[in-house]
């Protein structure tokens, strides 16, 4: 079985290899485009291995196009970009195995705490100054401290910053519905960070770096960037408002395994689900769902070979997927395009979610281990 994702200037003849490409002038051309569209500070999120396209690579190519922060999932995380030479400032917000604040101190990794409970505890395990942003719940009740406990989180915060272990540097939250592309969507949202941001600097704490907007926020509402504005999906070329055209820093292709001639009335794959109305050829393409491939498609689902778009019939395997290549029939070793961003003939990751029904974070995040890696 052969998976690929590769670049756009790769000639498709030399994509038989499993091999996952990233496209890090795609990446640097998104952060440029955010960066025309803010004053503010740029965050490159690179958590979930840089959204499926490789974190060294993607936080590489964002920090030399401009990004001035990196944001990580974890300690750990944010330890590898450190060892791969990356000395820009990093921030880890979720730590779900807590955060280890020696670690962090040690290798200048700023973590984002959203609780009174979390913050107590880093206190009491950190041994130098730990940098901190505090984490205020602006609206999706899913992390973050909430407005009535955030009085008592500064006075910890008090605490343990006149006791020489931790050093607060920041406020940062979340927009609950930036994917509307509507100001008045978030506004509460953000009168709510501007408060958070006032109480913590009537406790004594500043400068402070205020950061709310991810990406959508980024490209469609000046209103919510504060100090900086942090990019995850934007970077692979993920707009969640689906109002701006960002670059696709990626291409997915698979090889043609097994073709064959078949008759009219032929049941395609597990179940039999798929009958053919009349005589084609099938190639079967050797990548599944244990390679990032949703199992549950639309009947528009298609792929491209040659230059031509064609229908997956069947269901899709665990290793397989079969497609109906008409007239037409393509031989072993024959490269698929499953998803790239030249357009035409070639589906998007945005083809892929609509097909799946979900979003494209799923899609790119989605791809499987078996797929080799590597950068164009």
């Amino acid at each position: 079985m052969t998976a690929v994702l590769t670049p756009t200037r790769t000639p498709l003849s030399a994509l038989v290899a499993p091999t996952l490409q990233t496209i890090p002038e795609a990446v640097a051309a998104n952060v440029r485009q955010v960066r025309a569209a803010t004053s503010s500070t740029v965050m490159a999120v690179v958590k979930a291995d840089g959204y499926g396209h490789g974190a060294v690579t993607v936080a590489r190519a964002a920090v030399d196009a401009g990004a001035e922060w990196l944001g990580v999932t974890e300690v750990a995380e944010a330890v590898a970009l450190r060892e791969a030479g990356l000395s820009v400032p990093i921030l880890s917000w979720l730590n779900p195995a807590g955060a280890d604040a020696v670690r962090a101190a040690a290798q200048r990794i700023d973590i984002a705490v959203g609780s009174v409970e979390e913050l107590r505890q880093l206190v009491a395990d950190a041994e130098e100054p730990v940098r901190v942003h505090l984490h205020l719940d602006t609206g999706m009740a899913r992390g973050g401290c909430a407005v009535d406990d955030w009085a008592e989180l500064l006075r910890v915060a008090r605490r343990g910053a006149a006791a020489g272990r931790l050093e607060v540097v920041g406020v940062m939250g979340h927009l609950p519905r930036a994917d509307e592309a509507d100001p008045a969507a978030n506004a509460a949202a953000v009168l709510r960070m501007r408060q958070g941001r006032d109480a913590v600097l009537r406790a004594g704490f500043g400068p402070l770096l205020v950061h709310l907007a991810a990406t959508a926020g980024a490209l469609t509402d000046p209103s919510t960037h504060f100090g900086m504005v942090r990019i995850g999906a934007g970077l692979v070329g993920i707009d969640p408002s689906e109002t701006v055209a960002l670059a696709g820093a990626s291409r997915f292709t698979a090889s043609v395994v097994h073709s064959a001639g078949v008759p009219a009335g032929t049941a395609v794959g597990y179940g039999g689900t798929c009958v053919l109305p009349r005589a084609t050829h099938l190639g079967l393409v050797g990548v599944g769902y244990a390679d990032g491939i949703p199992r549950q498609l639309s009947a528009e689902a298609g792929v491209e070979i040659g230059g031509r778009r064609y229908p997956i019939v069947g269901r899709v395997s665990m290793d397989q997927i079969v497609v109906d290549t008409g007239e037409e029939r393509y031989p072993r070793g024959t490269a698929v395009t499953l998803f790239g961003p030249e357009g035409g003939a070639v589906p998007s990751i945005q083809d892929w979610a609509r097909w799946a029904g979900t979003i494209p974070h799923t899609i790119v995040t989605g791809i499987g281990p078996r797929v080799q890696r590597s950068i164009a």
